[in-house]
Order: C-alpha cells, then structure tokens, then sequence
C-alpha cells in the first residue's frame, strides 16, 4: 500500500504549521533581542554598512514584531510576508559577494528563510495560532447572530 501525500489530516497540517511559524519566527526573535539588547553597538554597527540609524531602529522593530507575529500566529499572512521581503532585501544588499564563501551561505540561508516565510504567507497560520482563535470566535458569532434570527422568525418552536 502507497502512502498518499496528498491529503495532511487537519491536527498534523496545524501542528505542522505551528512548528514552522516556531522555527521561522525564532531567528528572528533571537536577532531582534540581541540587537536591542545591544542597541548602541547595533547602530554602530548597522552605521559601518550604510545603515542610517532611524532604519536600523525600524529594522531592529520589524525583526521583533513581525517575529511575535509569526511566532503567536496573529496576522500571520502579513508578518510572514514583510520579512520574506525583509530576507530577500539583507540576502541581496548585503550578502551577494559571492568570491566569499561565508557570505554565499548567508545569501543562500536568506533566500531560503525567505521561501519558508513565503509559504507561510500562503498557507496561513493555521488553527493552533491567533488567527485561528479569531476565525473560531468569528464564526461561532455568526451562528449565535443565525440563531437569534432564526428564533425572532419561527420563536422557540413550540406549538400554540
């Protein structure tokens, strides 16, 4: 018997999900702290590359919250998405001198940090996430407002 792919039961594809945001949203996390924890050697160093320190505070802020984001599932689609844009922009500006070997590692990590973050704003969160809070809370709202209708209509079904 062949296993078949095709279709991921909806707890594995959600805890799937889960432990991609996870993993993803943990560089940056990490790097976001880090930074800020060390911000005025940050900015220097940011400074050295051509960084102007207003965008490295925004920079610093992105990895942060964007990183939460994905990590807690809260507008995942968005966050996933700016720093998909945020890996391909460092992979591009700041790691394409590829006679360094270090460097076209760096570049080769970015883009494909890039890829996951990409499928993820695809996919979406999933159920174990914010979003997926949200969308249950949404949705049992429309039936309570479908009932209370429903009720108004046709009153609580008794006979008179």
């Amino acid at each position: 018997m062949a296993l078949s792919f095709r279709v991921v039961p909806p707890p594995v594809r959600d805890g799937l999900l889960l432990l991609a945001r996870l993993l993803l949203a943990w560089i940056f996390l990490h790097e976001g702290f880090v930074l800020a924890a060390n911000f005025d050697s940050a900015l220097a160093a940011m400074a050295k590359l051509g960084v102007p320190a207003p965008l490295a505070a925004a920079t610093i802020l992105l990895q942060l919250g964007a990183g939460l984001a994905v990590a807690s599932g809260w507008r995942t689609r968005a966050a996933a998405l700016s720093l998909c844009l945020f890996c391909v922009a460092t992979a591009v500006l700041f790691h394409a001198h590829f006679a360094a070997r270090n460097e076209m590692l760096h570049f080769q990590k970015d883009l494909a940090i890039a890829g996951g973050l990409c499928g993820l704003s695809v996919a979406g969160a999933g159920r174990f996430s914010v979003d997926g809070l949200i969308r249950i809370w949404k949705a049992s709202r429309a039936k309570m407002a479908s009932n209370r209708d429903l009720y108004r209509e046709f009153g609580d079904g008794r006979s008179r």
